[in-house]
């Protein structure tokens, strides 16, 4: 897990992270090297949004509801909090939900599924957490749609998947 910026050192990669969440929290103008690679990025990104649409590349479906917990702040911005209440609040409504994860931190690029007893080394930190305290099935492997497939083929009812 990657620790909040406030505890980066202030050199390296670290003190840059700093700073950029500093000018993002005051609202001050990226430095223009950053706007440069923010064009690059979003030109990326276009493409690749358009080969999608042409059908040179295809999204992962799955049967079943899937919710995505996501921001753009990388740790520390509540994501695994925010599932864990997902969680309780999806089984409140009557599903059954179950957990799909990259698993970062995992050595296996195969899909597998996070037990209690996992070590983080294996499966993930995050994986092993919310295994435990969400006490839900949580499958792992760096292709997501790969993980999900899995999790339905191993459980009996159709969870929603986030």
């Amino acid at each position: 897990m990657i620790a909040p910026a406030s505890t980066h050192r202030s050199s390296g990669t670290g003190g840059l992270a700093r700073r950029i969440e500093a000018g993002w929290s005051n609202g001050r103008p990226p430095p223009v090297t950053l706007r440069l690679l923010a064009r690059i990025f979003g030109a990326v990104v276009a493409t690749r949004r358009k080969l999608y649409r042409a059908g040179w590349f295809s999204a992962a479906r799955l049967p079943v509801p899937v919710v995505v917990v996501g921001n753009r702040v990388v740790g520390g911005a509540g994501k695994t909090p925010t599932t864990l209440a997902l969680i309780d609040a999806l089984r409140t409504l009557g599903w059954t939900p179950g957990v799909v994860s990259r698993g970062h931190g995992s050595n296996d690029s195969n899909a597998r599924p996070v037990l209690p007893g996992s070590l983080a080394g294996d499966v993930g930190d995050e994986p092993v957490l919310l295994a435990r305290r969400g006490a839900v099935p949580v499958w792992v492997a760096r292709d997501r749609g790969a993980a999900g497939r899995a999790l339905l083929g191993a459980s009996r009812r159709r969870p929603a998947v986030m």
